[in-house]
């Protein structure tokens, strides 16, 4: 990694939606996911389902400032899940579902926790918001078929029932941040 890319590591539901969303943004050079905020070393995919690790799933996710800021990121994720849902996205129930911003360093923890502000003060959501702002202790890769999951398995019915609507309403508010498609 040069040293002009920083990371990002973002939890908002099932890894595959957050995935497919920030792999087509401006800035965005790796989008990875896995797992993160628990207490289970090298955790499985069968592990973090039963919601007993403590992880939560999330993406790794290396991006160039100078094209997209951190704080771009985190408008991008205030509008892509609900963040006033605790252990939940849609049909996704359990810890591991949790929104969470696990923070790189003080800087990003103090972008973050401006950015939950500014957002619970705009009146995007309703009801409060739940995320975590935690420090990232370790993330683990999830497994290789977790990888680029939607552009690898498009007709699987949970990308299309799913993911597909995250990413057409995605692409539809953000489309002047969008990479070429």
């Amino acid at each position: 990694m040069s040293d002009n890319l920083k990371k990002a590591t973002l939890g908002g539901g099932c890894f595959w939606c957050v995935e497919a969303i920030y792999q087509d943004l401006q800035g965005v050079k790796q989008v990875i996911s896995g797992y993160a905020g628990g207490r289970v070393e090298n955790p499985t995919y069968q592990q973090v389902c039963t919601g007993t690790t403590g992880h939560a799933e999330v993406t790794q996710i290396t991006f160039d400032p100078q094209v997209i800021s951190y704080s771009d990121l985190l408008y991008v994720f205030w509008r892509t899940h609900d963040p006033t849902t605790l252990n939940r996205q849609g049909a996704d129930v359990g810890p591991q579902y949790r929104s969470i911003i696990l923070y790189h360093d003080e800087e990003q923890k103090a972008i973050a926790e401006q950015a939950k502000h500014d957002t619970e003060a705009s009146g995007l959501w309703p009801n409060p918001i739940v995320t975590e702002i935690v420090p990232l202790d370790v993330f683990y890769p999830a497994e290789a078929y977790h990888q680029e999951y939607y552009r690898n398995n498009p007709n699987q019915p949970y990308c299309r029932v799913v993911i597909d609507p995250k990413v057409s309403k995605f692409r539809k508010e953000f489309k002047d941040r969008l990479k070429e498609l």
